[in-house]
């Protein structure tokens, strides 16, 4: 069975790849299939959008297709940035310019006043406009400088429980715990179903 990924991010690509490595599916990604898709994220919750670009993608390719949409929640900014977090200070910010922004508006709070949570939704589409929806959740907080190499987006300061950063911690414990880890394996489960 194809699975086309509905994402051209490299990072969410090999997280993709990894997480979905035992399920019954032969993962395509977009420039494979040939496909360059500009799906507007313009729904109100993670789960509206990664639905949005699942269906996209599963009509374009003619095949099932897998999307999430996921952000950064911080108590401290009320929830924000949330489901603009890909976007937070403007498109002509980057990952680094992102973090930068996050550890400015977070300067006077304090570190227990820090506390965050990633959320993740990830969406399986047939090319029929039928979606199956799945979550995950990772807590945390905000740390004060950036530590580690891996991961991408916000992970260098999103300090989990342990007291490591997201960007600290190998795949393997990064897939066992992370909001997107969580969110693939149920969806990794709901397509091996498929598949028996």
């Amino acid at each position: 069975m194809r699975l086309l990924l509905a994402t051209s991010n490299p990072g969410k690509v090999r997280e993709f790849q990894r997480l979905l490595a035992k399920a019954p599916v032969e993962v395509v990604t977009p420039a494979e299939a040939g496909l360059s898709l500009d799906v507007v994220e313009d729904g109100e919750t993670y789960a509206a959008n990664a639905a949005k670009k699942a269906v996209a993608y599963a009509r374009a390719g003619d095949c099932l297709a897998l999307a999430d949409d996921s952000g950064i929640e911080v108590d401290a900014l009320g929830g924000r940035p949330g489901v603009f977090s890909a976007r937070y200070g403007g498109e002509g910010l980057d990952d680094e310019g992102r973090n930068d922004l996050l550890l400015h508006e977070l300067a006077a709070i304090p570190d227990e006043a820090r506390t965050a949570r990633y959320q993740a939704v990830v969406a399986v589409a047939w090319p029929d406009g039928q979606v199956e929806l799945f979550f995950g959740t990772f807590e945390g907080r905000i740390g004060r400088e950036r530590r580690g190499t891996r991961g991408f987006g916000y992970d260098p300061l999103f300090v989990t429980a342990e007291g490591r950063t997201a960007a600290e911690l190998s795949d393997a414990e990064k897939d066992a715990i992370s909001h997107r880890g969580i969110a693939m394996r149920s969806a990794a489960e709901y397509l091996r179903g498929l598949g028996s």
